[in-house]
């Protein structure tokens, strides 16, 4: 495996960028979570990959995972790291005639369905161009915990198909002219905080496809049962290892679906974003701090355009970033202050909704220092608001322990049509 591991020895003008923008450091992706393989079972395929840079993800192909897309922009990232279409996933609520029609074209032949329209629109479109394609069906089933960022599923959302709705599964699980249905897909929720709660909700997702399963009278060739595993965002910390999870799922699988191991049905998760979390440090400029009414603020050259855009548009709390000094930015010859204030972190845009962490002890912090923001290698920076104001995008290194494979700047280009 080539690592792309951190330690990359970064200098006061950040390797070779003028100290003119922020650096996102993508890093080294992390191992499985369960704790062990599933016994007397095919490998488990850990599923989705959120990470944004093809060489990250072409690493983690090399390590044997296989990759899940919600976009024709991941499609073709995870087709640039080394995937053959055939090998993807494609799924979303929300997959436009567009998207499928590029998805198909570039040869991805398998998708996660989520409503009768969705399935309709794929037949359709695989009838079009002559491909006969294969589809799991996800589900929307009672919750197994109150845990997670963000829930999918177990309440009212737009992701899947209710499991009380047996006329729509009843029709999404029957073979269409182009369309077959192969699995089931869930996906409960986000980081879901602990291990017990990771466990009551991978067993009630078990549950739920087994009765599906039961009422339809449907073997499932894969069964995606979504992730939830938590991983640190923006503030220092390691993953967390899950023990017994592996265990718990493994019975909960022999409780509802007998005989799962001798049809050698493939068990799928979506790790996401515990195995590229730790794979990115983003590495930003003070610009200035001031005080106002009291308050001591530190300006930084990276907000919410390079990081946790979603708060910046009032949807999410500002984020709890939590970065350190990079000691080689400081000037040694000049004396720390000792119980220095707490500070505001905000970023370059003009708007007041560009705050990284609204009080974070800091230590003293000066003009020109470097802040690195660890762990947040899921999704780069295509989780930010890229295009909010047109500052310029950071710069992403990519590195061995100190060799550079890669540095690029992702730009918006206009495109006439």
């Amino acid at each position: 495996m080539r690592s792309l591991s951190g330690g990359f020895p970064i200098s006061s003008n950040r390797s070779g960028t003028g100290g003119k923008d922020p650096v996102h450091l993508p890093g080294d992706p992390r191992p499985p979570v369960l704790g062990g393989p599933l016994r007397g079972h095919p490998p488990v395929r850990p599923d989705r990959i959120t990470a944004s840079h093809p060489l990250l993800v072409e690493t983690l192909r090399t390590e044997g995972y296989h990759a899940e897309v919600s976009s024709v922009g991941e499609t073709d990232i995870a087709i640039a790291g080394g995937y053959a279409p055939e090998q993807l996933l494609y799924s979303g609520p929300g997959k436009s005639a567009s998207g499928l029609q590029s998805a198909l074209a570039a040869g991805v032949r398998t998708f996660s369905v989520e409503s009768v329209t969705d399935r309709d629109r794929l037949d359709a479109l695989a009838e079009r161009v002559g491909a006969k394609c294969r589809h799991l069906v996800r589900l929307n089933g009672p919750a197994g915990s109150a845990g997670g960022s963000l829930r999918m599923a177990g309440r009212p959302t737009a992701f899947g198909v209710d499991t009380t709705e047996t006329e729509a599964l009843s029709s999404l699980l029957t073979r269409r002219k182009h369309t077959r249905p192969v699995g089931l897909h869930t996906y409960f929720a986000t980081n879901v905080g602990d291990e017990d709660g990771l466990i009551a909700e991978f067993q009630r997702a078990v549950h739920a496809a087994s009765a599906v399963c039961h009422d339809a009278g449907f073997t499932p060739e894969p069964l995606d049962l979504g992730g939830g595993f938590p991983a640190p965002q923006a503030v220092p910390g390691e993953i967390v290892r899950h023990p017994r999870l592996a265990g718990a799922i493994e019975n909960a699988l022999d409780r509802n679906l007998a005989g799962w191991r001798a049809r050698g049905m493939e068990v799928a998760f979506e790790s996401g974003r515990y195995l590229v979390a730790a794979a990115g440090t983003l590495v930003t400029e003070v610009l200035d701090v001031k005080r106002s009414h009291g308050r001591l603020f530190s300006v930084l050259d990276a907000g919410v355009n390079a990081l946790g855009g979603m708060s910046g548009l009032g949807r999410l709390v500002s984020p709890g970033t939590r970065p350190y000094h990079l000691e080689s930015s400081r000037r040694a010859a000049e004396p720390e202050t000792v119980d220095a204030p707490a500070v505001t972190l905000v970023g370059p845009l003009c708007t007041p909704l560009d705050v990284l962490n609204r009080l974070v002890d800091m230590g003293e912090i000066r003009v020109g220092d470097l802040l690195a923001v660890p762990n947040v290698g899921a999704y780069g920076l295509t989780a930010s608001l890229l295009g909010f104001l047109s500052h310029p995008l950071p710069v992403e290194v990519v590195h061995t322990g100190g060799t550079v494979e890669s540095v690029r700047r992702l730009t918006l280009n206009e495109t006439r049509l």
